[in-house]
């Protein structure tokens, strides 16, 4: 059953964020849920969020105890009332944690957020508070679940899969993407520090030239 390599992801994702907090990395997000997956079975999403409550308060005192605060971003109201309340308790509880942010995207996806995002503006600009020139890309950037987080700089995606599965799609137009045959059940710190290590090899340019990055 697919639930159980769920289970599995579990010690990815300890061994990931432990590996993030000691590099110093500012922000982890991680996409645990997204819109889509609704649409699976329903005794598969079941025990999926009966395994996002457990872990949410399994790993709060791990947290708690290496100043990591949790976050979280996507249509949380979807979530069950059970993990609803533990994301509202460990997120409050973890709200002063300054080593690093975990985000958990929880029934996320990009075209969710840049709908929710258009909403907003068009309401404002409505209602007379925004007007249509004032809609800029930092208008917009400030109406999206991750307003206050940076963009990424380095999206790992796991499985072999070549796209990015309807994530952060605004927000990665120049994440630098790494691409691994790992499953992510499979995937462990070591395999972090290669994918980090990659990305430090690259150039990031944001359409300028290698020439113009020299420049002082």
């Amino acid at each position: 059953m697919r639930i159980f390599g769920h289970q599995s992801a579990i010690t990815a994702v300890r061994d990931t964020v432990e590996a993030a907090a000691e590099l110093g990395i500012g922000y982890l997000t991680l996409y645990a849920f997204s819109t889509e997956n609704w649409g699976r079975p329903k005794h598969e999403v079941m025990a999926l969020m009966q395994l996002l409550v457990h872990t949410i308060r399994q790993e709060t005192p791990t947290l708690l105890k290496n100043s990591v605060r949790l976050q979280a971003i996507g249509d949380t109201s979807q979530l069950p009332a059970a993990c609803q309340r533990e994301l509202a308790e460990a997120m409050e509880l973890t709200a002063a944690g300054n080593r690093m942010t975990l985000v958990l995207a929880l029934s996320y996806s990009g075209r969710w957020d840049l709908a929710q995002a258009a909403r907003q503006l068009a309401q404002e600009v409505s209602e007379g508070k925004l007007q249509p020139q004032e809609v800029t890309e930092e208008a917009v950037a400030s109406r999206l679940a991750t307003a206050g987080i940076p963009d990424p700089e380095l999206l790992i995606r796991t499985s072999g899969e070549q796209r990015i599965s309807n994530f952060l799609l605004w927000q990665l137009a120049y994440t630098e993407l790494y691409i691994t045959d790992l499953l992510w059940p499979d995937f462990r710190r070591q395999h972090f520090y290669e994918a980090i290590l990659a990305y430090q090899r690259r150039e990031r340019r944001f359409g300028k030239t290698s020439e113009q990055l020299t420049v002082s």
